[in-house]
């Protein structure tokens, strides 16, 4: 493998994670450009989207993940996430890892984009060499005009899928059913298990997620309520 011929378009705020450096210094033909999707460009159609622990943790609570899902499957045929860091993390920041392994599931089950794990930058590196040194990797344009999305309808559903257990047919039926994710969020047990599929115990997990008390919440507005 001719590492100095493997070309990888990189987005610019990736500088940070100390990734380019080290993709440079074994000699990969680096191109940094503002990518409106995604972070890694190491094929015409495979792009990576990498995440820390803590970050993908977070897109999942925040509903950034699915969206970025939909938009990476929208624009590549082959995305794929990189999971970066020490997995035992999970234990220590979510209180039900169960959450985010359903949350993995559906990107991997419904989305069908892979989640592979790296335990630091420089083997995150070597993945990527990896992607880029596969057969045909180099045939074809690598950037492509990828307009940001507006498209409303697709925000709702990417909002909804964010909910455990909840893949898009079922998002569909949400909104069939009450119209806008915030009445979705807002309908009662009852009315939330009428939703075709979904059924109570299923209807129950949402609203425990919806309603539990947030640990990212601070002391201080804690004691000032109560107050």
């Amino acid at each position: 493998m001719n590492i100095e011929s493997l070309r990888i378009v990189v987005d610019e705020r990736e500088r940070k994670s100390g990734i380019p450096d080290l993709l440079k210094a074994v000699g990969v033909n680096l191109e940094v450009k503002t990518l409106p999707v995604g972070d890694y460009i190491v094929a015409p159609e495979t792009i990576v989207e990498r995440k820390s622990v803590s970050d993908l943790i977070s897109s999942i609570f925040d509903g950034r993940l699915f969206d970025q899902c939909n938009r990476l499957k929208e624009h590549f045929a082959h995305p794929v996430i990189l999971m970066e860091g020490n997995v035992e993390e999970i234990e220590q920041i979510v209180e039900n890892p169960l959450v985010f392994y359903g949350a993995v599931a559906s990107v991997a089950i419904d989305f069908k984009i892979p989640i592979i794990p790296t335990p630091s930058a420089t083997h995150s590196a070597k993945l990527l060499i990896s992607m880029c040194s596969r057969k045909d990797a180099s045939k074809g344009p690598f950037l492509k005009k990828i307009k940001k999305s507006d498209d409303v309808q697709r925000q709702q559903l990417s909002v909804l899928c964010s909910l455990p257990g909840i893949g898009e047919k079922l998002a569909v039926r949400m909104l069939e059913k009450f119209g806008s994710p915030s009445r979705t969020i807002n309908a009662s047990l009852a009315d939330l298990s009428k939703v075709e599929g979904l059924g109570e115990a299923r209807a129950k997990k949402i609203k425990q997620m919806l309603e539990k008390e947030s640990k990212f919440r601070k002391e201080s507005n804690q004691s000032t309520l109560d107050a």
